[in-house]
């Protein structure tokens, strides 16, 4: 199952519930058109803060964990999404909780050294930096070391639990595996997209309020808001734990209302609401390649950038005459090799990078250098307070062709699929048998 909705906290109904599983879309709950409700139309509202089977989700640990989000998202943050996130985050301790005493209960023991470490590891990779500094940063944007190690503590016990209790019982079959890598050769070829999601479940009932909150999301994220921030709070999809990421995938795999759309899609745009069976789908294209194909783009480049700097308060004229004649200076150095002279003559300065992978250049110039042969180069570029640059190619070294996965790659995947899908199952019924006291 792809997504979960939790309902609850309905009112009184005018109607009482009818069991009629067979005719019924809702199964055996079955709700009718004119339904009425009692008291306060939404009885839901209340403090962010809730008792899970005995354990207390405090109003802290949703400011902290929300204080993570909005320095993630710059600040840029209105106070309707605010109040839609702290919900949101909510939901995410409890499923959260859930995880951590289950793992207690089935006597999976995540120590305090592994959670450290792990913490370490997120300080280095993600902040460049020791442990010290990143519990200062924490504290200084309005959360704590304490609410990330708790995050870790609920990811490595959720994984644990289910390397004892899932994995075991998973089993893809060598017949499975080969079947899979002859359909990568046979679409040898042709496109692949990798691409992020963001999967909001709705009823019949809630498909307006539902669009109207994707509507919003779109909006946020256009105006420069985290796409993985967003995915990992509000996505009800499986992938919402990498952050929407849908890895690699062609067309065919795709839900044919997603098909249309992904195939005309560009690197980085983002599309959406788009209405799907269940819900609606928020569509970001990272990136897009060709199967089993060399991507000219993960070619590595040595590149030399040759920088001239304008003085202060230039106008624009002289900046571009200044411009014009360094670029004709530049054409008369012959190759690499003599560029250091030729910019010293003219008072611009070298750096030299011989490791830049095309993909990681801007998408803008990405074609343009890749045509470049060894000693030509760009045209000029740059603004009158960064004054005038070019970039001149000095080797490449062009990428293998894509072998495509292993048979133990792929078999691995596919496990790691199985085990997603069964964990999906496994957490919905925690929810469902979760004692869940709102404050």
């Amino acid at each position: 199952m792809r997504a979960f909705l939790c309902v609850g906290g309905f009112a009184a109904l005018s109607t009482a519930l009818t069991v009629q599983a067979q005719n019924a879309p809702q199964g055996e709950i079955v709700i009718p058109d004119d339904v009425k409700i009692f008291g306060n139309d939404n009885p839901n509202m209340r403090r962010a803060t809730a008792v899970v089977n005995g354990d207390v989700i405090t109003g802290t640990d949703v400011d902290q964990r929300l204080a993570l989000i909005v320095a993630a998202n710059q600040g840029k943050i209105d106070e309707e999404e605010m109040k839609r996130l702290r919900l949101q985050i909510l939901r995410n301790l409890i499923d959260e909780t859930l995880q951590i005493q289950e793992a207690k209960a089935a006597d999976v023991a995540v120590d305090e050294a592994e959670i450290n470490q792990s913490y370490a590891r997120v300080a280095r990779q993600n902040f460049g930096q020791d442990t010290a500094a990143m519990d200062a940063y924490l504290k200084r944007i309005g959360s704590s070391p304490d609410s990330l190690k708790r995050q870790i503590r609920g990811e490595l016990s959720w994984q644990r639990l289910l390397q004892r209790n899932v994995q075991p019982f998973i089993n893809v079959s060598d017949d499975e595996v080969n079947d899979v890598l002859a359909r990568l050769k046979a679409a040898k070829g042709t496109d692949e997209y990798r691409l992020g999601e963001i999967y909001l479940a709705a009823t019949p009932d809630a498909r307006e309020q539902v669009y109207k909150n994707a509507t919003q999301i779109v909006q946020q994220l256009k105006q420069g808001a985290s796409f993985v921030a967003y995915a990992r709070q509000y996505s009800q999809a499986s992938t919402a734990s990498v952050g929407g990421d849908l890895g690699w995938v062609r067309l065919a795999q795709l839900p044919g209302e997603l098909q249309t759309v992904a195939r005309d899609m560009e690197s980085g745009q983002l599309v959406g609401p788009i209405e799907v069976p269940g819900g609606f789908d928020i569509l970001y294209l990272i990136d897009k390649r060709k199967v089993l194909t060399a991507d000219p783009r993960d070619a590595v480049l040595a590149l030399k950038q040759i920088s001239l700097p304008f003085p202060k308060g230039i106008s624009e004229a002289e900046a571009g005459k200044r411009a014009e004649a360094f670029s004709t200076a530049m054409k008369a150095a012959k190759g690499c090799g003599d560029v250091d002279a030729v910019a010293k003559g003219v008072g611009a300065q070298v750096v030299t990078n011989d490791q830049v992978k095309a993909r990681d250049l801007p998408a803008q110039i990405q074609n343009s250098i890749l045509q470049l042969s060894p000693g030509e180069t760009l045209p000029p570029f740059g603004s009158l307070e960064d004054g005038v640059r070019i970039l001149m190619l000095c080797g490449r070294d062009d990428p293998q062709t894509d072998s495509g996965p292993s048979f133990e790659q792929l078999q691995a995947q596919l496990e790691d699929d199985r085990v997603n899908k069964r964990a999906q199952t496994y957490l919905r019924d925690l929810r469902r048998d979760a004692v869940i006291e709102y404050n």
